[in-house]
């Protein structure tokens, strides 16, 4: 019986690495993910004068790009150090197709509403349902962002196996 990649020192080493900087990325990230989700029912029907206050807040959140850039890195490079292990890399494989669906729902719905309200600093006409597009698309994107973190959580579990 034949060692298996993972099983010599360099590239074991190698994968917890990978593997811990996918888990750490993927949390921050559904942390973020979470914000939003958590404060929608506060939110969702405030005022528009108390509404565009509060959105204020997010101002600066796009430097999280750097955090879903890393994400993406380290579970292509788990996927990529798990060919061998099937059972890993396919878990590996859900968590980047959770994080690519959560990227496709931000370019898709939120970004738009950012740009059509110059990120909460301008008041259009139709900024209510602006804010219903911008709220509902971060839900949808924390659920895919929390099922990455789930999916990723078990090709860690997986590669001890």
């Amino acid at each position: 019986m034949t060692a298996s990649p993972s099983d010599s020192g360099v590239t074991g080493w190698l994968d917890g690495v990978v593997f811990f900087v996918a888990l750490l990325a993927t949390a921050l990230a559904l942390g973020d993910a979470l914000a939003h989700l958590f404060e929608l029912p506060n939110k969702i029907d405030l005022p528009r004068e108390h509404y565009f206050i509060v959105q204020g807040i997010y101002r600066g959140w796009a430097q999280l790009a750097y955090v879903l850039a890393v994400q993406f890195l380290a579970i292509l490079a788990a996927i990529i150090l798990a060919r061998h292990r099937p059972r890993v890399r396919w878990l590996a494989v859900a968590a980047l197709l959770g994080l690519i669906a959560a990227q496709a729902v931000f370019w898709a719905y939120t970004q738009p509403a950012n740009a059509a309200t110059a990120n909460w600093t301008l008041q259009p006409a139709n900024w209510e349902a602006l804010r219903r597009q911008w709220e509902y698309s971060h839900a949808a994107g924390a659920i895919f962002q929390l099922l990455s973190m789930g999916a990723l959580i078990g090709a860690a579990l997986a590669r001890g196996r």
